[in-house]
């Protein structure tokens, strides 16, 4: 079954809120899961095997420091974090690469990519264990590997641009992945109470005539 790509960024947004991200971050991976899918790489696979890994860093955590030694690492890196840390400080990629360090599901930090792509006007090339992936912010080289998890990362300007993939306007996700999206999404809505299953039906208790 396939969807639009509205229906994937709103699906997404309330899937991440369920697993316990902030509505800021719900919504970066929403965008990042519709950019991925609009590339024809399976953005609602990678978000559901992400959210099953429980990276949820608590309320008020410092984000990624990409000061030292040009190098983000910790048990295991969730790209929700990361990725932001990226697009924010585009403007330190244009100086020397950054490297990551044990990032879960790799493939959701290219969204990111892009977006620090389109703010420097550049390609920028992101390579996973050894294999690249080159972004101008609007297209996408084919990967030849979408690994769930890469040891190292690297970020970095330049690059050529070939091989893009086709963009889409829908997505056709496994129905397995959007069945767990729709399970963490299920979460943020709120249960129905004795009033509310009463103004749903429409009459209430009180009659007035």
């Amino acid at each position: 079954m396939s969807f639009s790509l509205n229906e994937v960024e709103s699906t997404s947004k309330r899937a991440a809120r369920g697993a316990g991200y902030s509505w800021g971050h719900a919504e970066e991976a929403a965008k990042a899961t519709r950019w991925l899918c609009a590339q024809g790489l399976d953005g609602v696979g990678a978000l559901a095997r992400l959210l099953q890994l429980d990276l949820v860093k608590p309320p008020g955590a410092p984000a990624p420091d990409m000061n030292e030694d040009d190098r983000i690492s910790q048990s295991m890196l969730c790209p929700l974090t990361a990725g932001p840390a990226v697009s924010d400080r585009a403007q330190q990629i244009t100086g020397s690469a950054v490297s990551l360090s044990n990032l879960a599901m790799p493939i959701l930090l290219l969204p990111f990519a892009a977006n620090a792509a389109r703010l420097l006007k550049s390609c920028i090339t992101v390579t996973f264990d050894g294999a690249d992936i080159v972004t101008d912010g609007f297209a996408i080289s084919n990967p030849s590997t979408t690994p769930d998890h890469a040891k190292t990362v690297s970020v970095r300007v330049g690059g050529t641009l070939t091989g893009t993939v086709q963009q889409q306007a829908r997505a056709t996700p496994d129905p397995t992945d959007w069945t767990t999206l729709n399970r963490f999404a299920h979460r943020t809505y709120a249960p129905a109470t004795e009033e509310s299953r009463l103004r749903g039906a429409g009459a209430g208790l009180s009659d007035n005539d």
